[in-house]
């Protein structure tokens, strides 16, 4: 670990010093960081949903902080959750894009939140899809290996597609779902006729679990559902869009059965959340845990379910691999009792290399954190917050593209070539970003080129490539 960390202030010449905790209480604060998959910025009731029913988060939205302005380290999974546990932007995290093997798998000297925090003194756990490591292919990515003292879940993309699956891992072991029975009493090897179980309530169970067992001592939790993310082969095994096991209230609207299980999956989410927030307040938890609701990137469309019902960007244009802001800025919720004033809304601008910083911060941790990371914790308690100058995004799938964000207002989107003019938008006076204004701010664009032209550092397991679309 020694060399870890001198290899780490090494690489990091322009860090911040982590300031102490915070908290005035003689234990640390716990930390749960809870993050959906693929749900849109407007698909809870406190961001806008009129049909969706979201009652448990959006009772939290009223207990604590509600961000509107905070942004997914990417697009697309796999880079969107390197950026949260590296607490560095997308050009410089480990994982650029969703791919397999070690090109996306985190490797030894990296150092993630988790491992922080463990180093602080925390009883660490990852509960639902990882994505940063495989089975025997990237060892070094395992879980286990990067911070955490315990796992249950997935490992992989491919594998979390089947939110009903055979098999979880608990920790480096496969551990079977359920025992699985076909209609004739014979075990089976079919999606369509075993009875297992929805993988999201396993972990609901395993995060109230865990809390119960560490009730004593700080613990960060990182419980990181499937939900509402797209049940592929499920879905394929079944042709009828089921997604849930029930489709609960919605069973009898007229709708299609993929618009029932969108909507069944986010509500189903929303009530795992719900029992857990009473079971941190039934342990006398509540005023000394913080806790995170969140979704690693926007909304998106791979269940054949209606958008415009659901409307699930809001405001916003595009969804899951759009560089604008539905694909990107996500639900951010913030719950700690006691603490944080109730029923608040901020417009301070953050993204995920920001929990980085933030849980180094509440924890005590005398550490360096990367330069773009800042901790939000003053904005949390009313404080001074400092302003990011950019936030940057990049996406590989169909020809290189970069968007940055300077100022909080200004987005600039760039593809098809390194030189390529920018598109700019104000997103004070158009959020949706339908009108370039980039010949009316020349300085603002000139500003946001050059900035991106030096955001990144090459990388060979996410090398560029430009391609006009």
């Amino acid at each position: 670990m020694k060399k870890l960390r001198a290899w780490w202030k090494t690489l990091l010449s322009a860090a911040v010093f982590a300031p102490l905790m915070v908290c005035a209480a003689d234990r640390k604060p716990n930390l749960v960081f809870i993050l959906a998959d693929d749900l849109g910025y407007a698909e809870l009731g406190c961001y806008g949903q009129k049909v969706i029913q979201t009652p448990s988060l959006d009772q939290m939205a009223r207990e604590g902080v509600r961000f509107t302005q905070f942004y997914a380290g990417a697009t697309v999974c796999a880079p969107s959750r390197s950026v949260l546990m590296t607490g560095m932007h997308h050009g410089h995290t480990r994982v650029r894009g969703n791919g397999g093997g070690n090109r996306q798998a985190l490797r030894e000297n990296d150092v993630t939140v988790a491992r922080v925090l463990h180093d602080a003194g925390y009883r660490t756990a990852l509960i639902g899809k990882w994505g940063l490591g495989e089975e025997g292919v990237a060892s070094s990515g395992l879980p286990r290996k990067q911070g955490f003292d315990e796992f249950y879940g997935y490992l992989n993309q491919h594998h979390a597609h089947n939110h009903f699956p055979d098999f979880l891992w608990r920790n480096e072991t496969r551990e079977s779902t359920s025992n699985v029975i076909t209609p004739d009493g014979d075990s089976g090897a079919g999606y369509a006729t075993k009875a297992v179980q929805f993988a999201d309530d396993l972990f609901a169970d395993e995060a109230i679990k865990f809390v119960a067992a560490n009730q004593d001592k700080p613990f960060f939790l990182y419980w990181s559902m499937v939900s509402p993310h797209a049940n592929n082969e499920r879905t394929k095994a079944l042709k009828d869009g089921a997604e849930v096991p029930d489709y609960g209230v919605y069973a009898s609207e007229p709708w299609p059965n993929p618009d029932k299980g969108q909507a069944a999956m986010i509500t189903r989410l929303d009530a795992h959340v719900g029992r857990f927030l009473k079971q941190l307040d039934a342990l006398g938890l509540s005023k000394n845990t913080v806790v995170i609701f969140t979704s690693d990137n926007g909304p998106h469309n791979e269940s054949n379910h209606d958008l415009t019902r659901f409307q699930p960007s809001g405001p916003f244009t595009g969804i899951k691999r759009s560089l604008t802001d539905g694909g990107i800025r996500v639900p951010f919720l913030v719950r700690w009792k006691g603490t944080v004033p109730e029923g608040k809304t901020s417009a301070h601008v953050g993204s995920f290399a920001d929990w980085f910083a933030t849980a180094a911060q509440l924890a005590g941790a005398e550490i360096q954190v990367p330069a773009e990371s800042m901790s939000f914790v003053p904005e949390l308690l009313g404080n001074p917050q400092r302003k990011h100058d950019f936030l940057y995004w990049e996406f590989h799938e169909k020809g290189f593209t970069q968007a940055a964000l300077y100022d909080g207002r200004w987005k600039g989107l760039r593809s098809g070539a390194e030189d390529g003019p920018i598109a700019l938008f104000d997103q004070q006076n158009d959020p949706a970003e339908k009108t370039n204004v980039a010949g009316s701010h020349p300085d603002i664009a000139a500003k946001i080129s050059d900035y991106l032209k030096t955001a990144r550092s090459d990388s060979p397991d996410w090398p560029v490539h430009w391609k006009s679309r």
